[in-house]
């Protein structure tokens, strides 16, 4: 039998919104993609490809109904959920004021009052929860000094996270981009600050420091091709034509194969990385290579293997393959790039 689900979105700033619904409210941040969520039933993790309709899940902890026996953190208090956002007089009597100033933040935040909701959760930063929530409401809002500084503050104090979160009840989601056409959730640890870390380095065009973010991620996930990929993403927009980067670039996608659109895009940055140096029939056959698989990937990035190969083609002399490459992609997407301008039209 189907059920209804009903809640209220808000927005607060261009890629931040505020979804209230009777499980919470939860923050959105970035544009349409992957979710995390963590509340009473448990932490899950929802990535997407944007424009692919496909999205991934997977439940990281079970709430109610564990088998017994089996291995658990202690369970966090349990708070009813007439009172997650609204504190009874004799309650707030009984509750640390600092975790007061969050559920504060975080009614506030539902309530679409973004100003107010960051004053109580700046009031609160040793939490690392307020500071994580506090960091991702700075980073939609453009307050980048001030994101820099509130999830700085969750990174010391990363072991604590989700603990508020799940006590109160209360469910948050984000989303940010790592590249064009890869969209992921900054979670509530380590590694979701270091993603949100990078993205407001990179604003701020602080790449020392956002190479050291992902460095320290990838010690932490050394196979990721997430990662890798973000890294790649990072060194190539820092250092554009850098010919060590580019090094650095095809040995990060050393022995990854077109298994996934995130493996996909890591080959359209070593074929990138090997155009620059000079390596075109490598950069070719990486570029056919990831071009073979199209279920399940992004139209956009398609669309850049395909430019890609193109300009390819021309650095090999094979001008009528490049055109035919350049003509598919007019016949699908007249105002891609500078598609239009190559063919003379």
């Amino acid at each position: 039998m189907g059920y209804f689900r009903f809640w209220r979105r808000m927005k607060l700033a261009p890629g931040v919104y505020v979804n209230l619904s009777k499980s919470g409210p939860s923050l959105s941040v970035g544009p349409r993609g992957a979710k995390y969520t963590v509340g009473a039933r448990g932490r899950r993790v929802t990535a997407g490809i944007p424009g692919t309709g496909l999205f991934y899940t997977t439940q990281l902890s079970k709430g109610v109904g564990r088998k017994k026996g089996a291995s658990s953190a202690p369970a966090a208090p349990r708070v009813r959920a007439e009172d997650r956002l609204t504190m009874g007089f004799f309650r707030r009597l009984l509750t640390p004021p600092e975790e007061e100033a969050f559920v504060d933040g975080c009614r506030e935040l539902a309530l679409g009052h973004k100003h107010q909701a960051f004053t109580h959760l700046e009031g609160a930063l040793h939490l690392s929860d307020a500071a994580f929530l506090a960091g991702l409401l700075a980073l939609g809002t453009g307050r980048l000094k001030e994101a820099e500084k509130c999830l700085s503050t969750a990174a010391e104090n990363h072991r604590s996270l989700g603990r508020c979160f799940s006590k109160y009840g209360i469910s948050v989601a984000a989303s940010l981009p790592i590249t064009d056409e890869i969209t992921v959730h900054p979670v509530p640890g380590l590694r979701g600050v270091l993603l949100s870390l990078v993205e407001v380095y990179q604003r701020q065009e602080k790449w020392d420091a956002a190479v050291a973010a992902l460095e320290r991620l990838r010690r932490l996930e050394p196979e990721s091709v997430l990662v890798k990929l973000s890294l790649a993403e990072l060194l190539m927009a820092s250092k554009p034509g850098d010919r060590d980067v580019c090094r650095r670039v095809v040995r990060l996608a050393e022995g990854v194969e077109n298994a996934d659109a995130v493996a996909t895009a890591l080959l359209l940055y070593k074929a990138r990385a090997l155009r620059v140096l000079g390596l075109s029939d490598a950069a070719k056959d990486t570029l056919t290579l990831a071009l073979r698989r199209k279920k399940n990937r992004p139209d956009h990035l398609m669309k850049a293997l395909r430019y890609e190969r193109a300009l390819v083609y021309e650095e090999l002399g094979s001008r009528g393959r490049a055109r035919a490459d350049f003509e598919k992609l007019y016949a699908e997407d007249p105002d891609y790039a500078d598609v239009a301008g190559r063919l003379g039209l």
